[in-house]
């Protein structure tokens, strides 16, 4: 198992709880994906990790390596299935609404999970990406904590253009940024 992969298993625990232990920080970006996540149709998270984010949502659809993170996403009742987003066991067309919460950043390739994600979205369905940017507030505060530190010692950061480039390189259009803040952006774009 690859270093980070086993990070998420180890401490699977650890990193829900400082959900609870930043109720400021989850609100504020739960809120942000709330303003960029369609309702209704059936949606996925990829990198469902432990639900944190899917539940509240509305999202009932996780894919996610960890067995750890997905017995804690499905205790909040998110049918969960391990797996990567690169290769998603799933046929042509079912989704309406796909969400990457920060995700992007622990792919060593993003456009193949790019290209899947609008490969499993219908026609006019949604790609909500939540990321972290580079050199922004949220990067340096996490990568100097314990806990979101031993994960984003891993992360590769990717600027607003760079994923962009991801969406358009993968036929995806009608891209926006819906909301920035500290570093911290949500995009949408739709399949067309």
């Amino acid at each position: 198992m690859n270093p980070l992969r086993q990070t998420f298993e180890d401490n699977a625990g650890e990193y829900d709880r400082w959900f609870d232990d930043h109720p400021h920080t989850y609100s504020a970006q739960l809120s942000m994906l709330r303003d960029a996540v369609p309702a209704g149709g059936l949606s996925l998270e990829i990198g469902v990790g432990s639900g944190r984010f899917a539940a509240p949502l509305g999202i009932s659809l996780g894919i996610d390596p960890s067995f750890g993170m997905a017995a804690i996403a499905r205790a909040r009742g998110i049918e969960t299935i391990i797996g990567v987003g690169e290769h998603l066991p799933f046929r042509d067309t079912t989704c309406d609404t796909i969400l990457m919460m920060t995700v992007i950043c622990f792919l060593d390739q993003p456009l193949p999970v790019f290209w899947e994600a609008y490969r499993l979205l219908k026609p006019g369905g949604t790609l909500v990406l939540g990321f972290i940017e580079p050199d922004g507030a949220i990067a340096r505060k996490y990568q100097s904590e314990e806990i979101k530190g031993r994960f984003l010692r891993y992360a590769t950061y990717y600027s607003v253009d760079e994923v962009f480039a991801f969406y358009r390189d993968a036929g995806f259009s009608e891209l926006a940024v819906t909301q920035t803040a500290r570093g911290f952006s949500v995009i949408i774009g739709k399949k067309r």
